[in-house]
């Protein structure tokens, strides 16, 4: 039996590599190369072609390249009763924080009005923002989620974190569900977006949440491009109630040329950088799961299909 690397848009060589290391045994193929398609067992996913997962009759395990699986159950063909797991990986969890906290000093250490003085050659000394009274609220409690918080809470930081259901994180203050969605946001002077996207957060960071957050409030959304709805971010940052804004994942990936995030001089670009796969580091679990489902056992790091999650 097999596993297959469906991925058109990555480059296959680094993967192959390590995986074979990990698991010589394993009978690994690159699609569209699939050989006899009952003889696939798993399927390594990242933005795969829609209706090509309903090939595979045996498929016991459809596993992401990436903490998300959103891009997996975009698919109607999702062939119905096979696990999806996601990637868990320290380095990428690392970071992820490692972006959240330099977003987040960047604006409270006035990095992005200092190069605006600079590009004008203006020397402006500005007072930075003071880590205890700058509260961090955390949309989305998970793996991400909580190993930044505990960081920024390190730095001096009040946090904050706002999941759909309840929560428990050492020092920070945790709500849930919709009716504590104002409550978390009205004590929020920077939010950060590391939501799973699902059905129920697409377009969660919209008018109506830049509207409950206090004014001069600061928007970091490294999850899904998906999240945001753009119009309403730039109304929000052009009106004053905003300060500004640091985003790094975008709804149409690369950013068009012509979009007016490139130039506004509130906004910070990135290009969806802020945490990166390694394949070196997850081989070892991507080959931990192919024999665990041909064992007949449950995959690490199975979603909830339902929740999107």
């Amino acid at each position: 039996m097999a596993m297959l690397f469906l991925a058109p848009g990555l480059k296959a060589s680094s993967w192959i590599k390590h995986l074979r290391m990990q698991g010589p045994e394993v009978d690994l193929r690159v699609w569209p190369e699939t050989g006899p398609r009952e003889e696939i067992e798993l399927v390594l996913c990242w933005k795969h072609p829609l209706g090509e997962l309903r090939n595979y009759p045996n498929l016991k395990c459809i596993a992401s390249l990436g903490f998300g699986v959103d891009h997996i159950l975009r698919d109607p063909g999702l062939p119905p009763g096979v696990p999806v797991a996601r990637l868990v990986d320290e380095g990428m969890t690392r970071a992820m924080s490692e972006y959240v906290i330099a977003a987040v000093l960047n604006h409270t250490r006035r990095f992005d009005l200092f190069r605006q003085d600079q590009s004008q050659r203006v020397w402006r000394p500005r007072r930075p923002l003071h880590a205890p009274e700058v509260r961090v609220g955390i949309m989305g409690l998970g793996t991400l989620g909580r190993d930044a918080a505990a960081k920024l809470r390190l730095l001096g930081f009040p946090v904050a974190g706002w999941s759909r259901t309840p929560k428990e994180v050492a020092g920070v203050s945790c709500l849930a569900g919709a009716e504590r969605l104002d409550e978390f946001l009205s004590r929020t002077d920077i939010l950060v977006c590391l939501l799973p996207l699902t059905p129920a957060t697409q377009g969660i960071l919209d008018r109506r949440v830049f509207s409950r957050l206090p004014a001069d409030a600061y928007l970091i959304n490294a999850a899904r491009g998906d999240h945001l709805v753009e119009e309403d971010l730039l109304a929000a940052l052009d009106s004053g109630h905003l300060a500004g804004a640091c985003l790094d994942v975008f709804r149409t990936e690369p950013l068009p040329e012509s979009h007016p995030f490139w130039n506004h001089p509130r906004i910070v670009v990135t290009p969806h950088s802020a945490s990166h796969t390694y394949p070196a580091a997850v081989a070892p679990q991507i080959i931990e799961n192919f024999r665990r489902v041909r064992a007949g056992q449950a995959p690490l790091n199975a979603i909830d299909i339902d929740k999107g999650y």
